[in-house]
């Protein structure tokens, strides 16, 4: 006997126990008993190892994380068609934003992060995926590209980055966007207005921070060059709950 939670991860219908309990708890589990499906909800229910299991698809099983959503979101507010562009993907993590691009038609992307083994399995075997593992974009040069031959310059480069303000990455990134290039941004405000100024929880305390951080990264993107053409809400707030906004601005 098997728990329900670990048994979706052994067939293969669940990547992880969290994601299993999630589908648990949004009601998308069946078991296949007495002769029909019945829908099943709690994780620690035992079942045999060979029992029939099935879960519902929802246009959330497409990505790889949930951050495709978001960037999916600025892509249709710029009515920007990405098919065929080449794209580095700043922040790269478990890939949501490479996965977005990927089934939206770029042809390339490369995906920088400071940290490694996170790129989920399926884009680490994809053949237009490099990843570049262990990588400061806050030191980001040219080197770390020439001596890998991948390319200098970028159609469009896209960042999701924490822990850190983007105001130290943003920089290093005219330079290897190419001539009317595009800049996508996930901006997270609660690691650009101090932790003097975050409250329980990691929650941006006051509201009003939020425009101060808009025109702070606004100034800063016009400084280096580019044009910043929409400025949107992120149709999902962050893990921790804190609201999140998307720049995108256009090489000039």
């Amino acid at each position: 006997m098997q728990r329900l939670d670990l048994l979706l991860v052994e067939q293969g219908l669940a990547e992880s126990r969290t994601q299993a309990q999630k589908m648990l708890d949004g009601g998308r589990v069946s078991l296949f008993k007495n002769g029909q499906w019945q829908p099943v909800d709690k994780p620690g229910l035992k079942l045999p190892s060979d029992s029939q299991l099935q879960v519902t698809a929802t246009e959330e099983d497409r990505y790889v994380s949930r951050g495709a959503f978001k960037l999916l979101a600025a892509l249709q507010v710029a009515q920007l068609d990405v098919k065929g562009l080449t794209a580095l993907d700043v922040g790269q993590s478990t890939g949501g934003f490479t996965d977005a691009l990927l089934q939206a038609g770029v042809s390339r992307v490369v995906g920088l992060d400071v940290g490694q083994n996170q790129l989920h399995p399926r884009l680490k075997d994809d053949a237009r995926v490099v990843a570049l593992e262990k990588v400061n974009a806050r030191h980001l040069e040219s080197e770390h590209f020439s001596s890998q031959g991948l390319p200098l310059v970028y159609d469009l480069i896209v960042m999701d980055v924490s822990f850190i303000s983007q105001t130290l990455i943003l920089p290093q990134l005219p330079a290897l966007l190419a001539s009317s290039g595009w800049l996508i941004s996930l901006v997270k405000p609660q690691f650009e207005v101090g932790k003097e100024k975050i409250g329980k929880g990691g929650i941006v305390r006051d509201p009003a921070l939020y425009a101060e951080v808009e025109q702070r990264i606004r100034e800063q993107v016009t400084g280096l060059g580019l044009e910043v053409i929409h400025w949107i809400d992120s149709p999902i707030t962050g893990g921790d709950g804190n609201r999140e906004f998307l720049m995108v601005a256009q090489n000039r």
